[in-house]
């Protein structure tokens, strides 16, 4: 049709914590996309939605009329934000992870280019195929229907060229043996071994910001220091190919995610991770901070942010729930003495109960000082804040905004593929109003499974 169209996606967690994701809008926007036309797109629909003062986060990518509609955004509805707004805009984590890994492809594209151009000799043709699954059988491995070649721009296909390449290793140089075809040498094979061994961390760290049927935000920094340490740390390095790949990404990475480049509302929901909590920011902050004074600085202002949000959170709580006790504040000492022998009694038999006890822990500190949650594969981070709504009441209710949080806009972009399903040729003068309907109704009506997998 050539119109620009705009996705919003929703994502909450409902009273019994669970994680929804909705289509709200797909609509078109007048060109020129600008940051100004987008943000007028998005606060009409925050408006007819009736949630613009619900607003948290928005995940967005580095494009310059995202970043100028954020921007807008914040400065025009700053009176209904939390802290005017003031960690309103996520990175999209996926997008700066392709910028990332797309420089260091750019410097290591020779290591590969053999493979890629003999896979796309053996995909041209059925006959060719056939010989290669000939040699592929009397060497003891399934045959293909055909071979993953890479795709421009897609560095996670080349990192998937590259892994069934090198499972098929023997039969590719066999193949270019007898049909007199370039392959690569020992030293080129060794080379895109270690490119994809590499690959394979950011591999692992794409799938996981892109997960939206489960919460993501508590898994930022733990993704974000793997991805460090296999640019930083000289073991993975093990020849030029590698050095000059990591190299080109550390200047990116310095770019988004080097100190103090965090979005505190995703440091905030590590620490609403019972397995990790204030401990593993510590950790965090060791490993990626040159100086001492820079890891104390940092876990500083951690820790007064999640105050800050804490407090609030607390008399939001205290607001909905007016008859429940005054939360997160500690016990003090008794009240004046009153006159009266009967009153100085009943006083005295209180004095004497309460004396030699401890004071009772707020709610913050309570959390932060009970011990780790030990998990393992089977441990869903949701079920454990619905069972344990209601010893923290202040703390759980910050879970449900804070963990809603999605590391990408994976979601969004997932409606483009959907629409051009339904938007074809033979249905191209379809209104916008139309497409909007059907690509929301199917969104709507499809069943996703929830964390608790019922």
């Amino acid at each position: 049709q050539k119109l620009g169209y705009i996705c919003l996606t929703a994502h909450y967690i409902d009273a019994n914590f669970i994680l929804k994701k909705k289509t709200i809008a797909f609509k078109d926007v007048k060109y020129p996309h600008s940051g100004l036309a987008i943000e007028e797109a998005i606060t009409r629909c925050l408006i007819e939605w009736g949630i613009k003062e619900k607003v948290f986060t928005i995940t967005l990518d580095n494009a310059s009329n995202n970043m100028s509609a954020c921007h807008l955004l914040r400065e025009n509805g700053s009176s209904d934000m939390l802290f005017e707004g003031e960690h309103l805009h996520v990175r999209c984590c996926v997008h700066i992870l392709n910028l990332l890994v797309q420089d260091g492809m750019a410097v290591a594209h020779g290591a590969i280019d053999k493979i890629r151009e003999l896979v796309r000799h053996i995909n041209s043709s059925p006959s060719r195929l056939q010989t290669f699954n000939e040699i592929a059988e009397r060497s003891g491995l399934p045959s293909k229907a055909g071979l993953t070649l890479d795709v421009p721009n897609r560095w996670n296909s080349t990192h998937d060229m590259i892994v069934e390449a090198i499972l098929y290793k023997v039969v590719l140089k066999r193949y270019a043996e007898d049909q007199l075809e370039a392959s690569p040498d020992d030293e080129e094979w060794q080379n895109s071994q270690a490119i994809g061994e590499f690959l394979g961390a950011f591999e692992e760290a794409t799938k996981a910001f892109s997960a939206h049927r489960s919460p993501t935000s508590h898994l930022f920094l733990h993704n974000v220091l793997c991805i460090h340490q296999a640019l930083r740390n000289r073991k993975w390095q093990i020849n030029y190919v590698l050095e000059d790949l990591a190299r080109a990404m550390d200047a990116k990475f310095d770019k988004y995610w080097d100190d103090g480049k965090y979005n505190m509302a995703l440091v905030i929901a590590t620490i609403l991770d019972p397995s990790k909590k204030m401990d593993f920011l510590d950790f965090f902050y060791e490993k990626t901070c040159e100086h001492f004074v820079d890891i104390r600085t940092s876990m500083t202002l951690a820790k007064q942010w999640f105050t800050k949000y804490f407090e609030e959170y607390a008399k939001l709580v205290q607001r909905d729930n007016p008859n429940s006790p005054h939360v997160g504040t500690r016990v003090g000492t008794l009240g004046s003495p009153v006159l009266g022998k009967r009153k100085l009694d009943e006083e005295f038999a209180q004095w004497s109960q309460f004396r030699g006890k401890r004071v009772p822990k707020s709610e913050l500190d309570a959390y932060l000082d009970e011990e780790f949650v030990r998990t393992d594969e089977r441990f869903e981070i949701l079920s454990w804040w619905r069972t344990n709504a209601n010893k923290y009441p202040v703390l759980s209710a910050m879970a449900r905004d804070f963990l809603a949080i999605p590391l990408s806009t994976v979601p969004s972009e997932s409606a483009f593929s959907v629409g051009g399903h339904i938007l074809v040729d033979n249905r191209s003068s379809m209104t916008p109003e139309a497409l909007e309907c059907l690509i929301c109704c199917k969104d709507w009506l499809y069943e996703y499974p929830n964390v608790q997998g019922t």
